[in-house]
């Protein structure tokens, strides 16, 4: 058996097909990590969501910013991005089961040495911190009155974790470290609106796994969210967003071996928002 962490499709079926072709995937042995947003700004989300989904356990996907912006619309609230290509998921004839397979995925996936995230983990968190932080926004997901996160999910304060935080305040930063997360300070306290690549941010701000002492470094995280790092492939780090929307690649990395692979994907978009 093996195990196959790939970056963020957002769309992109026919390149996760051609991808599976490459490393000979077989369903009935092997298994996939996708590391969020199954959707979005590419051209077929609803293939996707529908190919992943009907995987069954073949396939562990965490909740990504963009699956959970498809969540929040489908129950009325935030707005439509220039660039959403959601319209056929919301459409769909079975857009409730999809939505409901949707909102019941993971926000952290813990196996073994790995630990697999849509961003990022706040450097104070510990491997059994991330977990309960996880658990705790899951279980707000999931439950009777998801909606009431949905209509409150939006924004970036607080912006940095306090454990005294309650309610939809300590659920959003939550959210937001395991969604959004590229650059924070090295207290802890995340910035959302730099999206470069390590050297251009501003000063102060740091990639939030080069923090020192950061209290997940026992575990190989694997991620995606931050196209412009690209493939990252190191003790203890596997960063997958190969950019496939903006024309990159689409990339996956055998967790057994650590071997790399990637197939060239046809340029949807011009560089923009990640």
């Amino acid at each position: 058996m093996s195990t196959y962490a790939i970056g963020d499709p957002q769309g992109c079926q026919t390149s996760l097909l051609r991808l599976l072709d490459e490393v000979k995937f077989d369903p009935a042995a092997d298994r996939l990590w996708l590391v969020g947003d199954l959707v979005n700004r590419g051209p077929d989300s609803l293939a996707v969501l529908r190919f992943v989904k009907n995987l069954g356990n073949a396939a562990i996907s965490v909740l990504g910013n963009h699956d959970l912006h498809l969540l929040a619309l489908a129950e009325g609230y935030g707005r439509a991005h220039k660039g959403d290509t959601l319209d056929a998921v919301l459409a769909a004839p079975d857009r409730d089961e999809l939505l409901l397979w949707l909102r019941q995925r993971k926000l952290a996936w813990r196996e073994g040495d790995f630990l697999m995230v849509h961003a990022g983990v706040l450097p104070g968190w510990s491997l059994d911190d991330t977990m309960q932080r996880a658990a705790e926004a899951e279980a707000a997901l999931q439950g009777a009155h998801y909606r009431d996160f949905f209509a409150q999910m939006y924004g970036n304060a607080p912006v940095a974790w306090d454990e005294d935080l309650q309610g939809v305040e300590r659920l959003r930063v939550i959210v937001n470290a395991f969604t959004r997360l590229r650059y924070c300070t090295p207290a802890g306290e995340m910035e959302f609106h730099h999206k470069g690549a390590p050297g251009t941010q501003p000063a102060g701000w740091v990639p939030w796994f080069e923090v020192p002492g950061r209290q997940s470094a026992a575990a190989t995280l694997v991620f995606g969210h931050w196209s412009t790092l690209g493939l990252v492939n190191r003790p203890g780090l596997i960063a997958l967003d190969t950019g496939c929307l903006w024309g990159g690649k689409l990339a996956a990395v055998r967790l057994e071996d650590r071997q790399a692979f990637a197939v060239p994907c046809p340029q949807l978009q011009r560089p923009g928002r990640p």
